[in-house]
């Protein structure tokens, strides 16, 4: 198969290229990044210079694939995040009716059935909504849940305040993801031509913050770690504190407390998936060492 991967050689983008070429597939990989460019090659695929707001050079890019892979990569420096995501969202759509790809894989997230009240993962809702309107093709948006590498974020806590902290913790269930599950679901959906699904659900292990928090802490040789639910304030507080504009710090907050509400997963435990083979005590090592370096 000719198969389009939009992401670069991001943390699922270059397993997932991996993967597709040792299989034996045809791979044309997007980047605005020119320097990637001979990393690209070197795994074997061929590299593609250009931007997803660029609709023309979407639907060159595009023109006789059999599958795209689609997913929105991080763009901070858009001045409205939700638009950044829609716009994007349009340009995919417009490149696929321009070229009839029949088979469209979209990276969204757990949480995207919902239109508000999810911080940042609203803008999943939007780019579904919008792909959802192309006919006759096979879509499936693929649902990854908490990435493992957020975790990461919480290493400066642990190591001045001594424990990890947030607006949900304790026994909140928290699902988490490996970017090498990811990476595996959607190579297998790119490969299917008939009795495809709408959504997806990857999950590579489903613990208690508690639970994770001792995991975590066992690696790093901080066996008591513990995971603090913290108030809607101090985390909004100390966001801010950071150097995060009000906005950003408001949306991280509401998507923390959608995972301690369990909003954000409801449909998630309607139809929980098998889960991966990364477990977290797997990725702890992964953690460990960045704790410690």
């Amino acid at each position: 198969m000719k198969i389009i991967i939009t992401g670069s050689l991001g943390h699922i983008s270059k397993p997932l290229t991996q993967e597709l070429v040792a299989k034996g597939h045809t791979l044309r990989v997007i980047s605005s990044n020119p320097q990637k460019q001979e990393a690209i090659r070197n795994l074997g695929a061929e590299a593609t210079i250009g931007s997803l707001s660029d609709t023309d050079f979407l639907t060159r890019t595009f023109t006789g694939a059999d599958a795209v892979y689609c997913m929105i990569p991080p763009n901070y420096a858009h001045p409205d995040q939700m638009v950044y995501y829609q716009e994007t969202g349009k340009s995919y759509r417009q490149a696929i009716l321009r070229t009839g790809v029949q088979r469209v894989v979209c990276l969204s997230s757990y949480g995207a059935h919902l239109p508000s009240g999810t911080g940042f993962i609203r803008g999943s809702y939007f780019v579904e909504q919008i792909l959802n309107t192309i006919p006759d093709i096979l879509l499936t948006h693929v649902r990854p849940t908490f990435f493992y590498y957020n975790l990461l974020g919480f290493i400066d806590m642990i190591k001045t305040a001594g424990f990890i902290g947030s607006v949900y913790g304790g026994d909140d269930r928290l699902t988490m993801v490996s970017p090498q599950d990811i990476a595996t679901a959607i190579a297998e959906e790119l490969e299917k031509t008939m009795n495809t699904e709408a959504i997806r659900y990857v999950a590579s292990d489903d613990l208690t913050c508690s639970e994770a928090a001792a995991i975590l802490g066992k690696a790093i040789g901080r066996p008591d770690l513990e995971w603090k639910i913290l108030s809607e304030e101090v985390v909004l507080e100390a966001l801010l504190g950071r150097g995060m504009t009000e906005e950003s710090a408001a949306k991280y907050v509401e998507l923390g407390m959608s995972i301690h509400t369990g909003k954000l997963r409801a449909d998630y435990d309607m139809h929980p998936p098998i889960l991966g083979k990364v477990r977290l005590k797997a990725y702890a090592t992964e953690f460990a060492r960045a704790f410690n370096s």
